[in-house]
């Protein structure tokens, strides 16, 4: 202790950073107000359905329950117009808000609070947000499959590899290959809204954990802020971060089909493979080598991919070891969760971008299919189909024609029927029909096949599932 002011000395680790002593770091780690401030609106919306409520059931008086309700209206403006002055002494938005309620409107403030806590508070300010979160990442994922549909719809004849452990494996078309990542898509929407239906229960009443003895209507509180009904337990409605966990899991998968698509643009437009041109909007250029375009915000997105990951695997981290009901670990909820909210919506927004501002190059993408011996499966089906050979001895046959063609430098359509006769004496004229990569691609009608007309299918089922 300094006889001068009898503070704690600011620890040397630290130096003049925390120049109040041990004062000025509690302040520091124990405030919230520099991330949770972004739920003013929910908490102050929150804060209105809670006070009708109380003066519905009698709880406090209508004179008070209107300034109150003026009050917390002017303190929003007074927020929205950036003349609110945030305290970290307040500690977060809640206090911070009654603060200038009390300030406006003097006692009756205090009122307010009856019959809550800041436990079941944050629980409903942070649930609606999230709420918020899911409902536009569902609309930003629709604005994406849009995007997709329509690009896979003008592509639906264009020919390229399809790879399996990326090498050339069969041929495919552009169209069908972007028609996957709409399905996944697809499911990433699912998981939000899952999600959303799930967290959709109202906290607001359950106090600190034990409820509370006044006589409150929770129903009311519940529907009129949009909840399909309040929490079924008081201890786990103040405990729970399931709705973040949720929607950071599924922010998590969705960004890795992102991150995935991500690095298919980065190798597509890359000189050796040239299937994709990618604008100045979304490229730069390099501060050295003046032939460069370098696909910058593809590479953003699959490196983003793994913050929100980050983020989800912290605030796994900090709820596992943690008893019923509130401890102040779960602040740490905010900060990761509003990360993640917000780079997802930044990557899927940049990724819609790419996939409506990529030039699509048909030529090189079909000239790729020269490589690879692509329709080496095709040759082992007509074996099967035609010849009436069990497919494993096709596989066999198949495998030597390969290896004979890679011996003499051509692809399998190179070779002539009398060589391909040396390896089976059965095989025709006819055998040619089907080593075209067109008659190949065209020839894939299965459900959920590659062929033009069933990827003209799958597009226009999807103009109708996509809501």
């Amino acid at each position: 202790m300094t006889e001068q002011n009898n503070k704690p000395e600011a620890n040397t680790l630290w130096g003049g950073r925390f120049e109040g002593g041990v004062s000025d770091i509690m302040e520091k780690i124990n405030a919230s107000i520099d991330f949770d401030k972004i739920l003013y609106r929910q908490d102050i919306k929150g804060s209105i359905e809670h006070c009708k409520m109380l003066v519905a059931n009698g709880i406090i008086s209508e004179e008070d329950g209107k300034a109150i309700q003026d009050g917390l209206k002017q303190v929003e403006a007074e927020i929205e117009a950036g003349d609110f002055k945030f305290s970290a002494a307040l500690e977060d938005i809640h206090m911070n808000v009654e603060s200038r309620l009390t300030e406006i409107i003097g006692p009756a403030a205090g009122r307010l609070h009856t019959a809550r806590s800041r436990n079941d508070q944050v629980a409903t300010d942070f649930k609606l947000y999230v709420r918020d979160a899911c409902d536009q990442a569902d609309e930003a994922l629709k604005a994406l499959q849009i995007a997709l549909i329509e690009k896979a719809e003008e592509n639906a004849d264009v020919i390229m590899p399809g790879f399996t452990h990326l090498q050339s494996a069969q041929p495919v078309t552009f169209g069908h290959h972007l028609m996957a990542y709409f399905e996944m898509f697809t499911r990433d929407r699912g998981r939000f809204q899952d999600t959303r239906k799930r967290l959709n229960e109202c906290p607001l009443g359950a106090a600190a954990l034990a409820g509370t003895s006044f006589p409150i209507d929770r129903h009311q509180t519940a529907e009129a802020l949009g909840f399909d009904r309040p929490t079924a337990n008081s201890m786990d409605s103040v405990s729970d971060r399931d709705h973040a966990l949720e929607y950071m899991s599924a922010a998590a998968i969705s960004a890795v089909h992102v991150s995935r698509l991500a690095e298919e643009m980065v190798t597509w437009s890359c000189a050796q493979f040239n299937f994709i041109q990618m604008s100045d909007s979304f490229t730069t250029g390099s501060s050295i080598m003046p032939q460069k375009r370098n696909p910058d915000a593809a590479e953003l997105c699959r490196g983003k991919s793994g913050r929100i990951i980050g983020s989800l695997n912290s605030l796994l981290v900090t709820m596992k070891g943690l008893a019923l009901t509130f401890s102040k670990d779960m602040q740490e909820d905010k900060e990761a969760t509003f990360d993640a909210i917000e780079t997802y919506s930044l990557i899927i927004a940049a990724m819609t971008g790419m996939v409506e501002d990529m030039k699509v190059n048909p030529e090189e993408m079909r000239k790729a299919t020269d490589l690879g011996f692509i329709t080496a499966t095709d040759l082992a089906d007509w074996v099967v189909r035609v010849l009436g050979l069990p497919f494993r001895q096709a596989h066999h046959i198949t495998g030597s024609l390969v290896a004979m063609a890679e011996k003499k430098g051509c692809d399998l359509d190179g070779l002539t029927l009398q060589e391909m006769q040396t390896v089976e004496p059965l095989i025709n004229e006819d055998v040619f029909n089907v080593l075209s990569v067109e008659k190949s691609v065209a020839s894939r009608v299965s459900f959920g096949g590659t062929a033009p007309s069933e990827v003209r299918k799958q597009v226009e089922n999807a103009k109708q599932r996509i809501g």
